[in-house]
């Protein structure tokens, strides 16, 4: 079983940043593909971003592309989504999500088998 542990959210004005943090359980974290999925009230959760096991491929909602960048730390058992240029689209409960079942970046729900609890993020205009 993997535990993942988002952290970082909280309240920011438009036009700021905020940098998330996942930090997973177990000793095979460099063998999983992670994401970043995004949930706003009343609607459906989204795909943000991903990244490969190894961090050489990465892959971007067109919404968040040239603001958002995802990386990892193997050695520390980490992802991370930078944010930068926040508005208040941006507004939602954000996830991290963790596949070991192969080496494509996934965008959907059913691409990920471990998810963590999510953070808040919040977007004032």
């Amino acid at each position: 079983q993997v535990q993942l542990v988002e952290s970082g959210g909280g309240l920011v004005q438009a036009g700021g940043s905020l940098r998330l943090s996942c930090a997973t359980s177990g000793r095979t974290f460099s063998m999983y593909t992670m994401g970043w999925f995004r949930q706003a009230p009343g609607k459906e959760r989204e795909f943000v971003a991903g990244i490969s096991t190894g961090g050489g491929r990465t892959r971007y909602a067109d919404s968040v592309k040239g603001r958002f960048t995802i990386s990892r730390d193997n050695g520390k058992n980490t992802v991370y989504l930078q944010m930068n240029s926040l508005t208040p689209e941006d507004t939602a409960v954000y996830y991290c999500a963790a596949d070991f079942r192969g080496s494509l970046i996934g965008t959907a729900r059913a691409s990920y088998v471990y998810w963590g609890p999510g953070t808040q993020v919040t977007v004032s205009s």
